[in-house]
């Protein structure tokens, strides 16, 4: 009997990873897009991660906020602390639900990541969210919430700057021209030789030449294989998957791929990009292997348009990523082309 390769592997994706049919939504579903920014817009600062050590961080959230041209509202558990968290689950999961019903509030910030957000999950009111669609932005732990947002209830998240985040010119530009303008721009990483012969930083990598054209999709590495299984992930067929992370030993990545891989993630998507992976080398010592290698064994075999180096994840210059928006990618040159906006 003949198999559909890619769509058995669906299935025992979906299955390994504990998701019914009635979990992942449907390709067709419409995709709900956020209303865009505009100045005196007001947005709010919630902490649905881990605490914020310092109160005056808050404060230069608040401040970068408002050179941005918003007013600011203060999630009311933003500076609460329990253990190493922002508060209970139950409180910072209050901070988001509140935020999405409140009709003042057109954008919602996190200050920061950490670990703490799939905590929340089951506390999220999705129908709320539903119904009062609006801009979410973070990264890291964040992911969590981007990633199970959208796959709940069909709303492009964001994945982007952090309140706590270096707000320099390159984040600040795609930022705006996603949320504020509502462009559709072409992602590139910059071109800076700085004083040497050749570009030496935020160089673009091919893994396997080709182009593809998928809806984004994706995050912190170590955070979305920690949710496979849970239910609150969507459909990856033939989406552009990209991740990051930072800070983790080689053979943690190894084993995070090997999770998707066997999850069924790897082997349905479209296309894939990886980002920086801060602080991911070798080490010391004898017989680690490279990034590189593990790109060889997880990524090559799949035949399909890849790259790493994109300006994704613990960088101080970052893309905002649309998630769910389709975009056209070249992983010769490295580029994200954005072919919608991804805001009303």
């Amino acid at each position: 009997m003949e198999i559909n390769r890619r769509g058995f592997v669906l299935s025992a994706g979906a299955a390994a990873a504990g998701l019914t049919s009635g979990d992942l939504r449907a390709a067709d579903e419409k995709v709900i897009k956020p209303e865009r920014l505009r100045r005196g817009d007001t947005v709010a600062l919630i902490n649905p991660a881990s605490a914020t050590a310092l109160r005056d961080s808050v404060q230069i959230v608040k401040e970068s906020m408002e050179a941005l041209g918003l007013k600011v509202k203060l999630g009311k558990n933003v500076l609460r602390r329990r253990g190493y968290f922002a508060g209970t689950d139950e409180e910072r999961a209050e901070d988001l639900n509140l935020q999405f019903a409140d009709p003042e509030i057109k954008g919602i910030i996190a200050v920061r990541g950490g670990w703490g957000c799939a905590r929340l999950l089951p506390l999220i009111d999705f129908q709320n969210i539903r119904d009062n669609p609006k801009i979410l932005v973070g990264y890291s732990d964040v992911t969590a919430l981007l990633l199970s947002i959208y796959s709940r209830t069909g709303l492009v998240t964001f994945h982007g700057p952090v309140g706590m985040g270096p707000w320099n010119s390159f984040s600040t530009d795609y930022f705006r021209q996603i949320l504020f303008q509502g462009q559709a721009p072409v992602l590139r990483n910059p071109s800076n030789k700085g004083n040497n012969l050749t570009q030496v930083r935020d160089r673009v990598v091919t893994i396997s030449p080709g182009r593809a054209s998928g809806r984004l999709l994706g995050g912190n590495l170590t955070v979305l294989s920690a949710i496979v299984g849970s239910g609150y992930l969507p459909d990856f067929k033939d989406s552009i998957l990209f991740l990051e992370d930072v800070g983790e030993n080689i053979y943690r990545i190894d084993r995070m791929l090997t999770q998707l891989k066997l999850a069924g993630i790897l082997d349905v998507a479209g296309g894939f990009i990886f980002g920086k992976c801060t602080g991911c080398g070798p080490g010391e010592g004898y017989g680690s292997l490279t990034l590189e290698e593990l790109f060889d064994d997880f990524i090559k075999p799949l035949g399909i348009p890849a790259w790493h180096g994109s300006m994704i994840g613990h960088e101080a210059e970052k893309f905002t990523i649309p998630i769910g928006i389709e975009a056209a990618v070249n992983s010769s040159t490295g580029t994200i082309n954005l072919r919608e906006p991804a805001v009303s």
